[in-house]
């Protein structure tokens, strides 16, 4: 498979990045600038916080939005629309970043995108839009670009699948039955990923998984139990994709660290609009076509845009700098901020449940943080 071949290759540019980090003896061998690289890891620890507090902010409001861009419990707007332009909007804002990033450094290895038949080509388009990047010449391989369908069709489809589970569990029941997204990723993490977690650290995982649970319960929760066997089917194929899609991610991700995270995440979306517009075409494209691209749209319904792109680039970014686990936790701990800011917006009365799993969360990410393995 695919992810088995980038494995290899990231294998080989670890001992490759072993050998250069212990060089040989002789002249200078062995010195290390300890200051120097205690101030990278800080500023690896500063942008590792910042990316993953803004994913928690972001998915905290995510549920929130969707439910005000209902009316009368439906969607007036197209689902498969709304995806679309969130993939170009997150396309663009990538696009945006990319540019500043030429214009302040030039263009080089690492951040250039454009490719054509596996060669090189020119830039023309930028410099009839005033950026000048004189005597640069652009190049990405096919071989690195292939990759990149792959989590975007996951994702499409487990963001599909995401609003018709909703025909066969009501809203307690879903929020029950996407925990076992928080099992999937774990497991997949470990098989595809051959990262290895502590004893101490699976025991947090699955308190992470337990406290979820029991947060969301609710007087009516016992429905989970009689949800129909198209639920169930759906729950666990959604909790797969997820999980084999950001690890997956995660994976083509890391596989060149210094690459720049917009050229990344720039392909990533122009296939996920590409699959998009596939989507529209089979499934609404009478809709689109009599009743118009943005019909039933709100600023309700542009916000909830607005909030998927931002959220997208920020769990891009923390696969980036972080990983899976991180983004596990940190979208677990918005499942509470959700329901504090619930407390507000709609007069959410806390119950036993939700206090309790709150504290075995709680629990859980101290024993997570501490229960790291010894460098």
């Amino acid at each position: 498979m695919e992810y088995r071949k980038i494995k290899d290759q990231d294998k080989e540019e670890n001992v490759a990045d072993i050998e250069d980090a212990h060089p040989k003896s002789g002249s200078g061998a062995g010195i290390v600038d300890k200051p120097k690289i205690g101030i990278q890891e800080g500023s690896e620890w500063k942008r590792k916080s910042l990316v993953t507090i803004a994913l928690t902010v972001l998915t905290s409001s995510q549920g929130i939005l969707i439910a005000w861009s209902k009316r009368a419990g439906k969607y007036d707007y197209s689902i498969t629309t709304a995806n679309f332009l969130v993939e170009t909007l997150k396309c663009a804002l990538s696009l945006i970043a990319l540019t500043r990033t030429w214009e302040r450094e030039g263009i080089t290895e690492d951040n250039n995108q454009m490719v054509w038949c596996g060669s090189f080509m020119q830039l023309v388009i930028w410099d009839s839009l005033g950026f000048h990047f004189k005597g640069t010449r652009l190049s990405t391989t096919l071989e690195e670009i292939k990759v990149y369908p792959i989590p975007a069709a996951l994702y499409l489809i487990k963001n599909l699948l995401q609003y018709y589970i909703f025909m066969y569990v009501d809203a307690p029941s879903y929020q029950i039955l996407k925990n076992l997204n928080i099992i999937s990723t774990g497991v997949l993490y470990r098989i595809i990923l051959r990262r290895k977690l502590t004893e101490i650290q699976w025991s947090a995982y699955i308190l992470l998984c337990i406290g979820c649970t029991t947060a969301e319960l609710t007087s009516s929760s016992d429905r989970v139990l009689q949800t129909p066997l198209q639920g169930w089917i759906m729950a666990i194929v959604m909790a797969l994709l997820s999980g084999f899609a950001g690890v997956y991610t995660e994976l083509i991700i890391k596989k060149r660290p210094s690459r720049n995270i917009n050229v990344q995440n720039f392909w990533l979306y122009i296939f996920g609009m590409i699959f998009n517009v596939g989507a529209m075409l089979t499934q609404d494209h009478d809709d689109i076509m009599n009743k118009g691209f943005f019909h039933g749209y709100s600023l309700i319904t542009i916000c909830m845009i607005i909030n998927h792109a931002l959220s997208g680039i920020a769990v891009s970014m923390v696969m980036k700098y972080a990983d899976n686990i991180v983004k596990v936790y940190s979208t677990s701990v918005a499942m509470l901020l959700t329901a504090f800011i619930s407390m507000i917006l709609f007069r959410f009365h806390l119950t036993l449940p939700f206090v309790l799993g709150s504290m075995v969360v709680s629990v859980s990410v101290y024993l997570h943080s501490k229960g790291k393995a010894p460098r």
